[in-house]
């Protein structure tokens, strides 16, 4: 049986619960590569499907010990140890992963962090640059720290937060032009497994454990700030 079999006959034999059940899979699962480490986050659907085909484990934690299951394994401690958020099958039912291992895979990936509106908020902690006041973001400017005018680049060592007055103050003009600071210089963000959970701030408390040893873990660099 494949597990996308499975959880199709989970939902034709739960009907009145396909809402509830979809939502279970869309959960998030934190990801470690074989050396425990926090690289990824996946859905819940697809945490069980590497479970199923062999390449991953359930990590589960229970009185500070970390055990891990297989698919089998995980099958039986869910009937053993039944949880009410579990994907109910005709004849299986299994406990909702909230941490998985991979079997093989012990690399950190590389990747880059978006250069978007939401990750400039994020990276400047929803503060303005200049005058250092935090603010809520629908108060929030994004600034050009070289105005366009001037060829200033649209990059993430050249955009900003800034307040409207600031940004009223500065105009179409650099910060030494307008008499005015940056509390401190803009950058690229290094990207690193937890950032995407700092930036969203939810997450099971399963997961704890391992995003602390990712932050003690971090490079330091332009991230000590």
């Amino acid at each position: 049986m494949q597990v996308f079999d499975f959880i199709e006959m989970a939902v034709i034999a739960s009907r009145q619960l396909i809402p509830a059940m979809e939502t279970m899979l869309h959960q998030p699962v934190l990801v470690l590569n074989r050396l425990w480490q926090a690289v990824n986050i996946c859905s819940a659907r697809r945490a069980l499907t590497m479970l199923f085909e062999g390449n991953a484990q359930v990590v589960h934690s229970e009185d500070g010990d970390f055990n891990t299951f297989g698919f089998h394994q995980w099958a039986d401690f869910s009937e053993d140890e039944p949880d009410p958020e579990s994907i109910h099958g005709v004849s299986i039912k299994l406990r909702l992963p909230r941490v998985i291992l991979l079997m093989v895979y012990d690399r950190m990936p590389r990747k880059e962090v978006k250069f978007t509106r939401h990750n400039i908020f994020q990276r400047d902690k929803n503060t303005c640059q200049y005058c250092g006041k935090k603010h809520d973001t629908r108060d929030l400017n994004l600034d050009h720290v070289v105005p366009r005018q001037q060829d200033g680049p649209t990059s993430w060592e050249n955009i900003v937060c800034s307040c409207v007055p600031c940004n009223s103050r500065k105009s179409n003009r650099t910060p030494e032009q307008a008499g005015m600071h940056l509390i401190r210089q803009p950058r690229k963000p290094r990207w690193h497994p937890f950032m995407q959970v700092r930036f969203s701030m939810h997450y099971h408390e399963s997961w704890r454990h391992f995003l602390e040893m990712a932050y003690w873990n971090v490079e330091l660099g332009e991230d000590l700030q």
